[in-house]
């Protein structure tokens, strides 16, 4: 390489003395490298060069940050994340040019000398010295990548990273040494190998393979010259050499490594000629990184899927162990998403939501008897950008896991938990209860787990409509959501047995604190909780009694296709298959004829509940196949709950919400979706007790007779309004929905 001469600057006695500390600088470095480690420059103290004698791993072998691919349960992909934009590959998958290229210009000795260019070094120094400053590096490929793999270490933390790049004399004596025995231990190959998979290239890209894909899109197999040339230019100043920002100077540099390659026989001058003559032609392929790109609407999914990596103590026990396998990516994460449900629950979200209205909608699927989530969509797109109507906030979750501070008041689809603690406990579901439509209920009548008082003085609670008066029995009271029926029943059956079956199906509030046994509206729905826990808690329902914890991955490979221990869902026997079996056929009729009509589905089994909140600034629709459970949620998900009267939603104006008037419908789009036409299992069947029925027995003596009480001609109840020999005027049983007036802390 031509040197300049100097430009007259400084004096004789000037460069003289450049000349002389340069040397004296040189010198030193290369002492350093001769002495033994604990007494070199007498640096051993500070620990410039503690540990030489044995090389770190993490050389050897460096940790590369690279991506991390989240598939589908059939093996799609859902998006990838990365804090690195790298995929580590094999010098035999990287273009001869490209390596050619990077060592014309970087270190062309780099086959000839050792760790070190003394050669270089002096050549430099010399340079340095004429120039009057540093013009000139004499740092080979391999202290290069020395220096890199402490850079990637230090991450995105700039103390660390100033730390691994000071210009210090003990920093660079530590380089050297650590480039001997790199050298000594990986040889060339491997040392060319790990500096283009390491080093960065601009635009997000670490790596060569990375570098190719981002400005070409193509494998760093694939590179032409021009393309290896380019690219082997930006090692240098990726910012100043950026093709994407400025072709001329990027032109400029890929000429030059271009013609250092014909200085040093890679390429003849006749090719370097006809490269230099191309222009410079990119094929940029934009970053896809983070759950903001996954398909389907699944970026919610994906955040989930995100969160339990870095909180779930089987991916490390220590948040920053379990922080440094995320950000070291290279995993393949396959998780339990079907493609099928996310895309029909993503559709359904939509379908009667629009993105720009007051309130927004969740909806979340999962499987009973294994606890796989199958799909979580939002009417909110994922994203950052508030002024397209984006949210990070996951609706369907705890806080813990991305979801809002408390999660969501349930409104009356708790009460089915109550109804399981009460059949737990022998209570027929032919119990009745008869009562005003507005009751008081003394608060020392309901116990906690320690067997003390809830308080004093009265619970006051009401039905939504005053002709809902007179007796129900359990089936009936959950078709038609009677609030004074279940504080009753909740009272007979015990506030701490209801409590202790809501903890057995997963019931959990989304704050994360224990759920309490000191507040009897708990039956009616006044705690909050997260559709994904009502999802599980109603699939205990259609798994004939056992729950599973839910779970969002199936299976993870590192970058070294080691496989990674899972969480594994988790069930246990929360009532028994006669009471989930029980709960089945009452839950049915309420999507045949009671609260959940507009979201039955008429081609297979299926059962739900409809939940609002006081105000209805909360609406809900939970419900399940046998093999398959949904929860969905409408309200406000930011500021202030919005009371859902008078109001337009979806295009559609609503004189007031109802669960079974637009959650249930979302419901029955997205089960619709999910479900295949050619899986239809069937709940197994069982017969209800009703209260009529038990009054026929006891005046026929007990003897067994086909009565299904207040049932119509076709066996479905609902047909009249005759319950426990007792009739009721037309219209005293109303069609209206779950939770309203006692619910969402109408209680203490």
């Amino acid at each position: 390489m031509p040197m300049k001469r100097s430009g007259g600057g400084l004096t004789t006695t000037q460069q003289a003395a450049k000349f002389l500390g340069v040397a004296a600088l040189s010198g030193a470095v290369l002492a350093g490298i001769a002495l033994p480690a604990a007494g070199a420059l007498g640096l051993a103290a500070k620990g410039t060069v503690e540990g030489f004698d044995e090389i770190p791993s993490n050389l050897k072998t460096p940790p590369l940050s690279q991506r991390t691919t989240i598939l589908d349960n059939e093996g799609g992909p859902i998006a990838t994340v990365y804090s690195r934009d790298r995929t580590v590959v094999p010098l035999k998958d990287i273009s001869p040019y490209m390596q050619a290229a990077i060592i014309a210009i970087e270190d062309s000795r780099f086959y000839e000398h050792g760790a070190v260019d003394l050669k270089g070094i002096l050549r430099a120094m010399n340079r340095n010295v004429q120039e009057g400053g540093a013009a000139q590096g004499a740092s080979t490929l391999t202290q290069q990548y020395v220096k890199n793999v402490f850079v990637e270490e230090a991450g995105d933390d700039p103390d660390k990273v100033a730390e691994a790049t000071q210009q210090t004399l003990g920093r660079k004596v530590r380089e050297l040494k650590y480039a001997i025995q790199v050298e000594e231990e990986l040889g060339k190959k491997k040392i060319l190998e790990n500096y283009l998979n390491i080093t960065f290239f601009g635009q997000q890209a670490y790596g060569v393979e990375a570098a190719s894909q981002r400005y070409f899109s193509k494998h760093a197999k694939d590179l032409k010259l021009e393309e290896a040339a380019l690219l082997a230019g930006l090692v240098q100043s990726p910012s100043r050499y950026d093709p994407v920002n400025d072709t001329e100077e990027a032109t400029k540099r890929r000429n030059t490594v271009l013609q250092r390659m014909a200085a040093v026989g890679d390429i003849s001058q006749s090719e370097a000629g006809k490269a230099i003559a191309s222009k410079i032609q990119l094929k940029v392929r934009k970053p896809q990184n983070g759950c903001i790109t996954a398909v389907s609407g699944s970026g919610f999914f994906c955040d989930y899927v995100r969160k339990t990596i870095l909180t779930d103590p089987a991916f490390g026990k220590t948040e920053e162990e379990r922080s440094k396998l995320w950000n070291l990516g290279g995993l393949t994460v396959k998780t339990t998403l079907s493609p099928r449900a996310q895309k029909a629950a993503n559709e359904a979200a939509t379908s009667k939501v629009h993105k720009d209205d007051k309130i927004a909608a969740s909806v979340v699927q999962l499987q009973p008897g294994s606890g796989k989530i199958l799909s979580m969509g939002q009417s909110r797109p994922y994203g950052l950008d508030q002024k397209q109507n984006e949210t990070v906030l996951n609706l369907a979750v705890s806080n813990k896991m991305g979801g809002s501070t408390f999660g969501f008041q349930v409104g009356s689809t708790f009460k089915p938990i109550t109804a399981a603690a009460a059949l737990e406990k022998g209570i027929s579901p032919a119990q009745s209860f008869s009562s005003d439509w507005k009751i008081s209920v003394p608060m020392s009548s309901y116990r906690d787990c320690s067997g003390s008082p809830t308080g004093g003085g009265t619970w006051d609670l009401q039905n939504e409509m005053e002709s809902e008066k007179g007796a129900y029995d359990m089936t009936s009271a959950l078709g038609k959501s009677i609030n004074t029926y279940f504080a009753k029943l909740e009272q007979k059956a015990g506030l701490c047995e209801t409590v202790t079956m809501a903890k057995k199906v997963g019931y959990e509030r989304g704050d994360g604190e224990p759920v309490s046994d000191k507040h009897p509206s708990i039956t009616l729905g006044g705690t909050e909780s997260t559709p994904l826990a009502m999802a599980a808690a109603y699939a205990t329902f259609a798994n004939r009694g056992t729950y599973c914890t839910p779970i969002a991955i199936e299976s993870i490979t590192d970058a070294n296709d080691k496989k990674l221990e899972v969480p594994k869902s988790s069930c246990s026997r929360a009532m028994s298959e006669a009471t989930a079996d029980t709960l089945n056929q009452m839950l049915k009729g309420v999507v045949e004829d009671g609260t959940g009509t507009l979201a039955g589905l008429t081609d297979r089994d299926n059962a739900g509940k409809t939940g609002t909140t006081n105000d209805r600034v909360d609406a809900w629709f939970v419900g399940y196949t046998p093999n398959l459970s949904t929860a969905v949620w409408v309200g406000a998900d930011v500021g202030k709950k919005v009371p859902m009267y008078n109001i337009t939603i979806g295009g559609q104006y609503y004189e007031k919400v109802c669960g079974g008037c637009l959650p249930g419908p979302i419901w029955k789009t997205a089960m619709t979706g999910a479900l295949s036409a050619s899986e239809t299992p069937t709940f197994n069947p069982i017969s209800v007790p009703r209260a009529k029925e038990k009054e026929d027995k006891e005046q026929d003596g007990g003897r067994e007779e086909d009565n299904d009480g207040d049932n119509d001609g076709n066996g479905r109840p609902g047909g009249g309004n005759a319950i426990g020999g007792i009739t009721l005027p037309p219209g005293v049983i109303g069609g209206n929905d779950g939770g309203r007036g006692g619910g969402g802390g109408n209680g203490p």
